[in-house]
C-alpha cells in the first residue's frame, strides 16, 4: 500500500498526541524540536533534565542527529542526566548491548558530565535492585515532587513489545518495582534488565518513535485496543493523572509507511 505524500498522512487513532511525518528524517526533526524545548524547560523550571533512552536501530539516527545537527547545539548537556531504558544481560562493548551504542554516539561526543551517566550494570546478580536504588536516590535529589523522569523515548517491536517489555513476561505485570530482570521464554534471549510501567506511566514526557511498514499492522491493533496489555504491552503505556496539571505527556511519532489506514 502507498500513500499520496500530497495529501495529509492518515493519523491512527491512539492514545495521546499524534505526530505523523513523511519519512523519517522529517519526523526526527519534529522529535528533536520538541525534545529541545522539554529540555530547556526542564532545566529551567528544576535545574536538571533527567532522560531514558532506549536501544535498538530506530532511535540510533536521532542520536546521531543530536550530536551533528546545528538545530540541537542548544541542548544543555551540562545539566542532563542519562538512564537507559532497557539493556541486556551482556558487557558494555558487547555490540548488543544498548548502553555501548548510546555511549559511543552520545556521551563520547558531548559534555555531559561523566557523573550524570547512568548505565545499568546489566551483568550483575542485582542488577535491577541497584539501578532503580540509583534511580530513586537521584530523582529523590531534585526535591519533593520532583522526582520522575522528565522524558522517556520508546520504541516498539512487531510483536507489541516495549522496553524489554515482552508479551506474557513476567515484567509485564510489575506494578511496583520500577526495574526488573526480565527472563524466561517469552523473553528474546539474551535476558533482559527494563524500567517498568510504574517508573515509565510516571514520565513528564512520553515519545514513543515508530517507523517503518512491518509497524502497520501493530499500530492496528493498537488502535483497535482490544488486546489486553499482557498480550500487547506498549498499551500499557498510560501516563499518570490523566488531563490534571502537571500529568505526563504520550506523543507518538510516527514515519508515513508505519500508519494503518484509517477506518471510515
Amino acid at each position: 500500500m502507498t500513500y499520496d505524500l500530497d495529501q495529509p498522512p492518515p493519523t491512527p487513532n491512539l492514545r495521546g498526541h499524534v505526530t505523523v511525518r513523511p519519512t523519517p528524517e522529517d519526523l526526527l526533526d519534529s522529535l528533536g524540536a520538541d525534545f529541545l524545548l522539554h529540555a530547556l524547560n526542564c532545566v529551567r523550571q528544576f535545574g536538571s533534565f533527567h532522560i531514558a533512552l532506549s536501544g535498538g536501530s530506530t532511535p540510533m539516527p536521532f542520536y546521531k542527529a543530536l550530536m551533528v545537527d546545528p538545530n540541537f547545539r542548544g541542548m544543555p548537556w551540562d545539566r542532563t542526566h542519562l538512564w537507559i531504558v532497557d539493556e541486556r544481560r551482556v558487557p558494555e562493548d558487547d555490540e548488543r548491548s544498548n548502553f555501548g551504542h548510546i555511549r559511543d554516539i552520545l556521551v563520547d561526543h558531548s559534555d555531559i558530565p561523566r557523573a550524570n551517566v547512568h548505565p545499568v550494570r546489566a551483568q550483575d546478580d542485582d542488577a535491577d535492585v541497584r539501578y532503580e536504588r540509583e534511580l530513586v536516590a537521584s530523582l529523590a535529589a531534585r526535591g519533593a515532587g520532583l522526582d520522575r523522569l522528565d522524558f522517556v523515548l520508546l520504541g516498539m517491536g512487531n510483536d507489541g513489545h516495549t522496553a524489554s517489555l515482552f508479551p506474557r513476561s513476567p515484567a509485564v505485570t510489575e506494578r511496583r518495582r520500577l526495574v526488573r530482570i526480565n527472563a524466561g521464554p517469552a523473553v528474546t534471549p539474551p535476558e533482559r534488565v527494563t524500567m517498568t510501567f510504574p517508573v515509565i506511566n510516571a514520565a513528564r514526557f512520553i515519545a514513543v518513535l515508530v517507523t517503518g511498514e512491518s509497524k502497520r499492522g501493530t499500530l492496528a491493533r493498537v488502535a483497535k485496543a482490544a488486546d489486553a496489555v499482557e498480550d500487547l504491552p506498549i498499551l500499557g503505556v498510560v501516563p499518570l493523572g490523566g488531563t490534571a496539571p502537571g500529568a505526563g505527556v504520550l506523543r507518538w511519532y510516527l514515519d508515513t509507511a508505519a500508519c494503518p489506514p484509517v477506518e471510515a
